[in-house]
């Protein structure tokens, strides 16, 4: 791709813009006997909870390759690499060294490292201690943040607390198709709140380390009324309190929607004084809008995952548009929608924005479909820009083809094409789109 080609493909965004991509410790470092259990070793270890009956015992094993990863970093032209922090591999003796070498070598190629703090992998311990529907583990996250930050703030600066604590609650907890493989429905509701006040608590914990840039990354979609029947416009209201505002207003608001503080236990006032910590930026991972409907009474698949008969919505199929390989249709203009309605819904309260994740799933390495997602996507996050959203970064998902959870290896996120056989590295065409494209903008 020529240069030209490349500044028309993906407008140019404003200077200081932050470009990245983003990987997560369960799913690529591997090294699984030099870490404590985490929930997802216990869930995988159970038959028939990964569709290919894989683990991530081995994964990428970024662990013993990372410097080989980060030279792919180096190489794309990414400003910052967002990872996670294993807090298993933390609990573990040294276990906190391994991330002080990976920062350094990110800080020696010129890359920021931008750390999750928790992205999924619960320790096996805390889990069987009463995880995220106990309110302790708030305060254990905290006090483990605050070891993290003490050993890597003086190269760190910005930071992320949570990843999707939407999923993590729904397919986790309420769902049974994630570890812990909890199928509570609404009674789920308690580790929504908990991971809230955890992340209120880490911000906490950060700023007494000094830390001041500070963010979440949480999940939304764009949740479309099937019709305009009213049936179906209630069932998609309901749908965009559960996975969009139940976990954005805490945040930015200091309050729930109404009629969920309710539900949750403990003093919830108390605990949203907490949560309301203010961040410096948000963050918003973007795959797909959602077409919602009146509950049809039968159980409905839906992105690989089924959804019960007595939920009081259905999840329906977006028609006329392209499907990535997860089956996730591809409408890159409901990025658009969904930022622009975040600064209509939430004005002055809502603080400057960056897309954590934004990715798709296809087979090959001559991956053109990935390149024409991730285009049509940054000219719909321009359009955002444009129309006045403050945007100040976007990281792709993913830098390498990982442990996909519950689909195992069988879904490839990768910029970077994984034989898991040999672990191998191949970069894919995305790849070298990406690294033109960076070559060429004219963000500064």
């Amino acid at each position: 791709m020529t240069a030209a080609a490349a500044r028309a493909a993906v407008p140019a965004f404003p200077p200081g813009f932050l470009w990245g991509v983003s990987t997560s410790a369960h799913q690529i470092e591997g090294a699984a006997g030099e870490r404590e259990p985490s929930v997802w070793d216990a869930f995988a270890a159970a038959p028939g909870r990964i569709a290919d009956g894989s683990t991530a015992e081995v994964a990428c094993d970024h662990y013993h390759r990372y410097r080989e990863d980060v030279a792919l970093l180096a190489g794309l032209g990414v400003d910052a690499y967002r990872f996670s922090v294993s807090w298993p591999r933390v609990a573990s003796p040294g276990g906190l060294g391994f991330y002080d070498r990976l920062v350094d070598e990110l800080c020696a190629a010129g890359v920021r490292p931008v750390p999750t703090l928790f992205h999924w992998d619960l320790p096996l311990s805390v889990q069987e201690a009463g995880g995220w529907l106990d309110r302790d583990t708030a305060g254990r996250f905290a006090e483990y943040v605050a070891v993290v930050a003490g050993r890597l703030g003086d190269r760190v600066a910005k930071w992320i607390t949570l990843n999707e604590p939407a999923e993590h609650t729904l397919l986790g907890h309420a769902l049974g198709t994630h570890a812990p493989g909890g199928r509570l429905l609404f009674d789920a509701l308690p580790a929504a709140h908990h991971q809230l006040l955890a992340h209120g608590l880490a911000v906490r914990a950060l700023r007494a380390a000094g830390a001041a840039d500070i963010g979440i990354a949480n999940s939304h979609s764009p949740a479309r009324p099937a019709s305009q029947d009213p049936a179906d416009v209630a069932a998609a209201d309901f749908y965009d309190v559960l996975l969009n505002r139940l976990f954005a207003e805490p945040v930015l608001l200091g309050r729930y929607p109404e009629g969920i503080g309710e539900l949750l236990p403990g003093d919830v006032e108390a605990d949203l004084r907490i949560v309301a910590e203010p961040v410096d930026w948000y963050g918003i991972n973007y795959y797909a809008p959602s077409r919602v409907g009146a509950p049809r009474g039968t159980e409905t698949e839906f992105g690989g995952v089924t959804l019960p008969a007595e939920l009081p919505f259905s999840v329906r199929e977006i028609e006329g548009r392209p499907v990535t390989d997860s089956g996730w249709p591809v409408v890159p203009e409901a990025l658009t929608e969904l930022l622009t309605g975040f600064r209509d819904r939430y004005g002055d309260r809502l603080p400057p924005i960056v897309i954590t994740e934004n990715g798709c799933a296809y087979e090959g390495v001559d991956d053109q479909e990935r390149i024409a997602y991730l285009a049509g996507h940054l000219r719909a996050l321009h359009r955002a820009v444009e129309a006045g959203v403050d945007v100040r970064g976007y990281f792709v998902w993913s830098l390498l083809d990982n442990f996909e959870w519950a689909e195992g290896y069988a879904r490839r996120f990768g910029l970077v094409h994984v034989d898991f056989t040999t672990l191998e590295r191949t970069p894919k065409a995305s790849y070298h789109w990406l690294r033109e494209v960076l070559r060429a903008r004219g963000d500064g």
